[in-house]
């Protein structure tokens, strides 16, 4: 059973910077894949980035792109989420998602992005 912990700073003023980390804890094996998905109230849930074991493939939402980096520790089965020149409207709920033989999701951060 792996169970996914999360953890960062949750409130931040537009403009200002956060930062999300995410590990698998119960289980030896390393990452596949690491991500993050967001959803505000009211709207859908949108991709936001996710990674692979060794960085192979990184990807990010258009929403996010330039402004959030996403990275992995894989030593640390860690995964951390950057975010940059935060806009109000990246205000939701942030779930991380991980692949370890199957996929195993934490359970979300609120982030809030005030004027």
């Amino acid at each position: 059973q792996v169970h996914v912990v999360e953890s960062g700073e949750t409130l931040v003023q537009a403009g200002g910077s956060l930062k999300l980390s995410c590990s698998a804890s119960g289980s030896s094996s390393p990452i596949e894949t690491l991500g993050w998905y967001r959803q505000a109230p009211g709207k859908e849930r949108e991709f936001v980035a996710d990674i692979t074991k060794g960085a192979e493939f990184i990807g990010y939402g258009n929403s996010v792109k330039g402004r959030f980096t996403i990275s992995l520790d894989d030593a640390e089965n860690t995964g951390y989420l950057q975010m940059d020149s935060l806009k109000v409207e990246d205000t939701a709920v942030y779930s991380c998602f991980l692949y370890i033989n199957r996929t195993w999701w934490g359970q979300g951060t609120q982030v809030t992005v005030s004027l």
